[in-house]
């Protein structure tokens, strides 16, 4: 069974990917391809597709570096703990 209604910007055709602002979740969930005769539109799929693999790619790069940024943050803030204790017992 396809889903062939759901919620999306009608004033866009559904083949035209909005690159100004990353897919939502409802988005993908709702999303509707077109029915041909054989089927839904293998064209307009793989359009989609490689649109939420683009998006998803971006998104992990970005996990990835605030990732990095944390530990390198946190081991940051441990040499200075250290170093603050330290400081203060001998004085």
């Amino acid at each position: 069974m396809h889903r062939l209604t759901g919620r999306r910007d009608e004033s866009q055709p559904a083949t035209q990917a909005n690159r100004s602002q990353p897919l939502r979740p409802w988005q993908i969930r709702e999303r509707c391809f077109n029915v041909r005769r054989r089927g839904l539109d293998p064209v307009e799929i793989r359009t989609f597709l490689h649109q939420v693999a683009d998006e998803l790619t971006v998104a992990q790069t970005a996990l990835r570096a605030v990732q990095e940024e944390n530990v390198r943050i946190k081991n940051a803030l441990r040499s200075w703990q250290s170093a603050q204790s330290a400081n203060h017992r001998y004085r």
